[in-house]
């Protein structure tokens, strides 16, 4: 066997030292596992080997095999999968499986180094030499090798196959120099790994958290129940979009998996100070609602009205007596009143609906009924309707007051307080200014710091076309249908030209048909998924 040099051992600690290195940034666990067994087969030139994890506290996995004179190559980013059981820590009547190299070496923690698998004694080599004997190959040298995280606990197995010479290429025994280097990468390796798992599973713990704040808001409210979730699926859409854009004023914008990740998580945040706003006012689905809808209040008050009209008839004939004309004047007058009753009570209904715009006909007329005496529960007498009935009745559009809009646009300040209080890491800092500005508008008149398109991100304003266009099609609003493709185009488009979005994006977004891929993607309901006429958007320019 050949003396391995000062030069040759001086080459290997540095390969060790940069595959070390290599290992601390790959985030990809199938990536990671793979390029751990090939590093360890090019420092100590083996031929073969297999990477284990440990699948339970009694099992190891087979996880990557690689045999290069083979061109064997099963597991990790290969997509071949690997056929074999994993390989059992101990038997059914609970006995250390011992006769197992792996098993062996993970049950007494210790590094296991065979020159030759057919000579060596107390190991069951009987699967070995059946591969052998079908594929031809000739298993010899065996070093096996626990994988330990920083806690001592062990994660895993490294088993190398058939060293080779060098220089000559004949398989030879591991040497105490590839063990200690098997070691020592082994070591790296399984604090890498552990690292890698341990980030991932924070930010499943951390995306988990998330969605337990957005099913907290959605359980608050069956009418928003998709929107925390819908608006981070557009969202990243129409970023992917603009990214793919090459030309105009978005060709220098570009996104790495980092900038993708934070909008994700921006996304799934734009609405977390939802979690404050009060549910009578989410759900508000008419003027009227509050814990229940007070036009309930409002029939019963002209079922009164009607009731007492009817006593008055009856009260008015008693008094005229037999005189037919009398009578019959008094008759007309009552049906003439109850007729204006249920008009005025279809009128009322229909206004507290709050589906179109009310003009200031139909709010006079809702003043003119507020004046009207009735005579309430205590006996005395006062105005049909409240001070607060008609200014909710009077709202111009939508179902919510002043007092209720604020109440809602002060869940983006509430979600900016919350999202500004958290330690963000660097790669997610602009995660706050991304998910509060989704309001913004790009003339500066929205809120709630009134910014200017040029003190927008990009992605806070992706963020507030997704807002917005899913709240069109969405089909679960109390107050409203789902919109059709086009009608919600027509109505981004209007919002385009008013100045309201980022006119750059918007073209974006109609030209890469971003808008049918989302309808596809969410499952809007295939009526609303209608033919769009691009030439006709407001607005839109190709």
């Amino acid at each position: 066997m050949k003396v391995l040099t000062s030069d040759d051992l001086l080459q290997r600690l540095e390969d060790l030292n940069r595959v070390g290195v290599s290992l601390s940034k790959d985030k990809d666990i199938n990536r990671l596992l793979e390029n751990i067994l090939i590093a360890a087969k090019n420092i100590v030139n083996a031929d073969g080997g297999t990477l284990y994890r440990m699948a339970d506290e009694r099992n190891l996995k087979f996880e990557i095999i690689r045999t290069d004179s083979l061109n064997i190559a099963m597991g990790g980013t290969t997509g071949e999968e690997i056929p074999f059981h994993p390989i059992a820590l101990y038997d059914d009547a609970g006995k250390p499986n011992n006769s197992m190299v792996v098993a062996y070496a993970v049950l007494h923690d210790q590094t296991i180094n065979i020159a030759d698998a057919y000579t060596e004694q107390g190991f069951d080599f009987t699967g070995t030499k059946s591969f052998d004997k079908k594929t031809g190959y000739r298993s010899k040298s065996f070093l096996t090798v626990p994988m330990k995280n920083h806690e001592n606990e062990i994660i895993g197995v490294l088993q190398l196959i058939n060293a080779k010479d060098r220089e000559s290429g004949e398989i030879i025994a591991f040497s105490a120099t590839d063990e200690q280097l098997a070691e020592s990468l082994a070591s790296q390796a399984a604090i890498a790994l552990t690292n890698r798992q341990l980030i991932d599973q924070l930010e499943k713990l951390f995306e988990s958290f998330i969605s337990l704040i957005n099913t907290a808001i959605d359980e608050k409210s069956p009418y928003t129940s998709r929107h925390c979730a819908r608006v981070p699926v557009l969202t990243m859409m129409i970023a992917e979009a603009v990214n793919n854009t090459k030309t105009g004023p978005l060709k220098d914008f570009h996104m790495n998996e980092k900038d993708r990740y934070e909008l994700k998580i921006a996304g799934l945040l734009h609405d977390c100070g939802k979690v404050t706003t009060p549910v009578h006012v989410v759900d508000k689905s008419t003027k009227l609602e509050t814990i229940y809808d007070r036009i309930i209040l409002i029939d019963t008050r002209f079922e009164i009205l009607k009731r007492d009209a009817e006593i008055n008839l009856l009260k008015a004939k008693l008094r005229a007596g037999k005189d037919p004309d009398a009578i019959a004047k008094l008759e007309a007058d009552y049906h003439g009143r109850i007729k204006q009753l249920n008009h005025d009570r279809e009128l009322l209904r229909k206004i507290n609906i709050g589906g179109e715009f009310a003009n200031e006909e139909l709010l006079k007329r809702v003043r003119e009924i507020a004046a009207l005496p009735w005579v309430g529960i205590d006996g005395k007498q006062t105005r049909f309707l409240s001070d607060d009935e008609v200014e909710n009745l009077s709202i111009a559009r939508g179902t919510l007051n002043e007092k209720e809009r604020e109440i809602i646009n002060n869940h983006v300040v509430v979600t900016i307080k919350m999202l500004e209080a958290l330690p963000w890491p660097k790669h997610l800092r602009n995660v706050p200014e991304f998910a509060g500005g989704h309001h913004e508008r790009v003339d500066g008149k929205g809120y709630p710091k009134g910014l200017k398109g040029e003190k927008m991100s990009v992605q806070a304003r992706i963020m507030a076309i997704a807002d917005i266009f899913e709240a069109l099609t969405a089909k679960d609003r109390p107050y409203k249908v789902g919109k059709t493709l086009t009608e919600s185009l027509n109505i981004l488009g209007r919002l385009k030209v008013d100045g309201h979005i980022d006119p750059d994006i918007f073209n974006v977004f109609v030209r890469n048909k971003v808008y049918r891929d989302y309808a596809i993607a969410v499952k809007l309901d295939p009526s609303q998924i209608d033919i769009v006429d691009e030439t006709k958007i407001p607005g839109y320019s190709d």
